[in-house]
């Protein structure tokens, strides 16, 4: 194991329980990112939570001491404005979402629609922390109606500090499915496309690339996807009782972030 990571040039970094709990940072987490600028390696923070835009969480970040710029984050926010704009350019959109997506999605040229009369290319689901049940009703109608139907990440939970969770993007899909009988098209891990994305724009070919996450279903099985390196962490999502039933099946099992910081020491 120890040789196989020291030969990673580039790390793929889940967020959420993975390098921090809310405004908890996880111990190791800072000086990882720092050793990995010292060591010249690169790093992507690629994350499904698309409740943030690329600047909300780049202020967090640096608030929380971690070093980073816009060419380290990578979210579903951005591969869903990837995605939509090779299908329609400009489309019209509504969404059920924070808005901070919707404002990431305005800035890539798209018309946010706030009424569900007006000509509606595309209902967005996000993982919506300004959720209410206008935005529920108004999903469903369109739903009825036949709308086409996509979400940014498929993950059911976030977790939040004291070892509690709360309803993520996926959850929300999946009370929409109840009342709809519709599923979208997940956009974002575990969906190779993310990583084949920054692969090439990184021009770091995939054997020399590892995901980090506490998600199996979501980070795990993007790792498998796309036939990288894959770590798991258990600080998150991920206990160890999961290893033993589940279909994705990491490359490593470590603690914390601190394992592979001191495995690259």
């Amino acid at each position: 194991m120890n040789e196989n990571i020291k030969d990673i040039e580039m790390f793929l970094l889940d967020m959420d329980g993975t390098l921090y709990l809310e405004d908890e940072v996880f111990k190791g987490s800072i000086e990882f990112i720092d050793l990995l600028n010292k060591q010249n390696k690169k790093y992507i923070f690629l994350t499904n939570n698309s409740s943030k835009n690329v600047n909300s969480y780049l202020e967090k970040l640096h608030r929380l001491g971690f070093k980073a710029t816009e060419k380290n984050m990578f979210t579903s926010a951005q591969a869903t404005s990837i995605y939509l704009n090779d299908k329609k350019k400009n489309a019209s959109l509504y969404v059920v979402g924070t808005k901070s997506l919707k404002d990431e999605l305005k800035s890539q040229g798209f018309y946010i629609c706030e009424d569900v009369n007006e000509d509606i290319d595309y209902l967005v689901v996000g993982f919506d922390t300004e959720l209410n049940y206008k935005k529920i009703q108004d999903a469903c109608y369109l739903l009825n109606k036949g709308i086409k139907y996509i979400a940014t990440n498929p993950d059911l939970v976030c977790p939040i500090k004291d070892k509690m969770f709360i309803p993520d993007c996926g959850s929300i899909c999946n009370m929409l499915k109840v009342a709809t009988n519709r599923e979208p098209l997940y956009i974002g891990k575990p969906k190779r496309e993310m990583v084949d994305i920054v692969s090439k724009m990184y021009d770091v070919p995939l054997n020399k690339i590892a995901i980090i996450g506490d998600r199996l279903y979501t980070d795990i099985a993007c790792g498998i996807n796309a036939g990288i390196t894959s770590i798991c962490v258990l600080t998150g999502e991920t206990k160890k009782e999961d290893l033993e039933v589940t279909e994705f099946n990491p490359t490593y099992v470590v603690d914390s972030i601190k394992d592979i910081y001191d495995i690259l020491c």
